[in-house]
């Protein structure tokens, strides 16, 4: 049996869509596939229960009978983690707890894709990082990196010295056109010759690019005001409007595929960021509705105007999130994902099929 734990070295790497991917076509393939996610550290609270989208997700994608506690057997919440430091979760029972449901997922599977956490050492106040559990479960780690520069190889390094002999490789995904070259080229043969072997670079892709705009609208609780402009745009990145407003338009000038983010009381701004060709939305809070002015001229425009009641900081703090993790939860990322894993990688060797 294949046991490969895809982990990362940062939140927002595109890790989910990655493992889930994996599966998928492992089992277009004909393997017989299970996925599991031990540590859920995404969670969100619905109907009284807090559970991590990513299993949710591959459950749908992958067509599993599994229920949620067994797909994911540890919720590392916030409250989690206050709890186990206060000494009130014991390490020993989380890790039979993971262990019991991996073996009743992993009956008569060829292949367990197991996904880690958001990043390769969260878990160790419970002595559950993903090299801990990859350890308990006897899987390989499949390590996913951003590329931007080369310093970052430091960080590629330092994580697989962390994963040491169980490290498969290193895949690196969302690497720009300008980056591409500098990584395939240079990089990745240095650090082959460090001994950390690369399994592959997944270039940008702008269908996985950020969000879109309504995405971003329904994880933020926003009222759409511009009911009759697409949504479908993609957000890559947010501006906030807190300058003045000649400040405000030279630098959203500057930015592309941007969210702006600003008071719904700054009529100037909310103007100057409707002369940006690069603001893709403008999200206003406070509760306030803009005036008719500034909606006719973003309805002319086709710039969604969205509205929160809550503090600007509020309001950033959530896009950030958004925008670092990444989750458009939908099968259609996976789907694309799934394509460009075959486009990128040798998956029958990673998945060891052939």
């Amino acid at each position: 049996m294949t046991r490969l734990l895809v982990t990362s070295t940062e939140d927002g790497t595109g890790k989910t869509a990655i493992a889930i991917a994996l599966a998928k076509l492992a089992a277009e393939r004909g393997a017989t596939v299970s996925y599991m996610k031990p540590k859920g550290t995404s969670p969100e609270s619905t109907v009284g229960k807090t559970r991590d989208q990513d299993p949710a997700l591959a459950r749908e994608v992958l067509g599993l009978d599994a229920e949620m506690h067994q797909l994911e057997p540890v919720v590392y919440s916030p409250t989690f983690v206050k709890e186990a430091i206060r000494g009130r979760e014991q390490p020993q029972q989380l890790r039979e707890r993971i262990v019991d449901a991996f073996e009743e997922l992993a009956a008569d599977s060829d292949i367990v894709i197991l996904e880690g956490g958001d990043r390769l050492a969260t878990g160790g106040i419970v002595e559950l990082t993903d090299h801990d559990v990859a350890d308990l479960l006897d899987a390989k780690l499949l390590l996913v990196g951003h590329y931007a520069e080369p310093g970052d190889a430091d960080e590629v390094l330092g994580a697989a010295r962390t994963a040491g002999d169980r490290l498969s490789g290193v895949l690196y995904n969302n690497v720009s056109a300008a980056a591409f070259d500098e990584l395939t080229e240079d990089v990745m043969p240095f650090l082959d010759s460090r001994g950390v072997a690369s399994v592959g670079a997944i270039p940008h892709d702008e269908q996985l690019a950020g969000v879109t705009v309504a995405e971003l609208a329904d994880s933020l609780g926003a009222d759409l005001l511009t009911a009759t402009v697409d949504t479908s745009r993609r957000v890559e990145r947010f501006a906030v409007g807190a300058m003045s407003a000649s400040t405000a338009l030279t630098a959203f000038r500057r930015t592309r595929n941007a969210a702006v983010i600003t008071g719904g009381d700054r009529p100037d701004i909310q103007t100057a960021a409707l002369e940006a060709s690069g603001v893709v939305c403008l999200v206003l809070t406070g509760g306030y509705r803009p005036s008719n002015a500034v909606l006719g001229r973003a309805s002319d425009e086709g710039v969604p105007v969205l509205v929160v009641e809550g503090e600007t900081r509020a309001a950033i703090d959530r896009t950030e999130h958004i925008l670092r993790s990444g989750r458009t939860q939908r099968p259609e990322t996976v789907e694309r994902m799934a394509t460009l894993l075959d486009e990128s990688v040798d998956v029958d060797a990673l998945l060891e099929l052939s």
